[in-house]
């Protein structure tokens, strides 16, 4: 795996310039070296102010926008086990023997929930089956059930951008799954019943690819993988566990879109990522 990221990537993201603010002021107020790369934690792009002191609140969001925060090192929070999904035992055990083939035809034929009646096909996932690293999102949109492959449209433009910024490409280092395998009708969020159902297919992909990391983008995936309904400002920048991997959350491409400016805690979660892949390998 490629351990530097990429310059021109982060430029095109429009990342770079608070990236290079923050490794100047590791040099300037630090030991007179620059942090790496992993260890970079990007600023937050605006600093909410404290309502018991407002003069003193914009002071320091002042001195924060004109000086980024020195980096902090990285520090695995305790590892949180989740509870894991357990639907018609028979199914469940039917699905738990299948190689990749099978997995392909059994979720090409499913009919355990209603998504089934408006897919044009099941959307299993995409990428090296022996990646290092797993990235699970919500479920297909439009393009993606068109074309069978997940995050091809904007938002998976954007992921690859991400990805690469970080040295890491799908196909190689990555595979890309979701939590249900078939597009929810408007593209609306998919139910706990919808996730329920797909559960076997998601977990069977985790024992096949044995990957060294997952990483849940949104809130569905952080759901169905660390088992809390917390907010996602709550659940990133700690590791959780499922069926024995850590797990990372960090926001789904499609809430950047919407939001731009999170995409600086978006990279932050990546680094993150990075240095838990690292203490996972070890």
């Amino acid at each position: 795996m490629n351990t530097d990221f990429n310059e021109d990537a982060l430029r095109e993201l429009e990342l770079w310039p608070y990236i290079a603010l923050q490794r100047q002021a590791a040099l300037v107020e630090g030991t007179g070296t620059v942090e790496p790369e992993d260890a970079v934690r990007a600023r937050p792009v605006s600093p909410a102010p404290s309502p018991a002191s407002p003069a003193a609140s914009h002071e320091q969001a002042s001195t924060q926008q004109s000086r980024p925060a020195a980096p902090r090192s990285f520090k695995p929070a305790p590892v949180a086990k989740t509870i894991e999904v357990v639907a018609d035992p028979a199914r469940v055990s039917r699905i738990a023997q299948l190689d990749w083939q099978g997995l392909k035809d059994e979720s090409a034929a499913c009919q355990a929930c209603g998504l089934c009646k408006q897919r044009k096909q099941a959307v299993l996932g995409v990428g090296a089956v022996d990646a290092p690293w797993l990235l699970v999102g919500e479920g297909p949109g439009a393009e993606e059930d068109q074309i069978g492959e997940p995050f091809v449209g904007q938002a998976g433009k954007l992921l690859d951008a991400m990805l690469s910024a970080a040295g890491l490409q799908r196909g190689r280092e990555v595979y890309i799954a979701n939590v249900v395998k078939c597009r929810p009708p408007g593209n609306r969020t998919p139910s706990a019943e919808e996730a329920l159902a797909c559960a076997p297919f998601l977990d069977r992909q985790i024992d096949l690819i044995k990957p060294k990391l997952i990483v849940a983008l949104g809130k569905t995936a952080a759901t169905r993988l660390t088992g809390s309904e917390a907010s996602m400002a709550s659940l990133r920048g700690k590791t959780y566990e499922y069926r024995g991997i850590p797990v990372v959350v960090t926001y789904h491409p499609s809430y950047m879109l919407r939001t731009p400016t999170e995409k600086l805690k978006s990279w932050e979660d990546l680094m993150f990522a990075k240095r838990a892949f690292v203490a996972a390998a070890r």
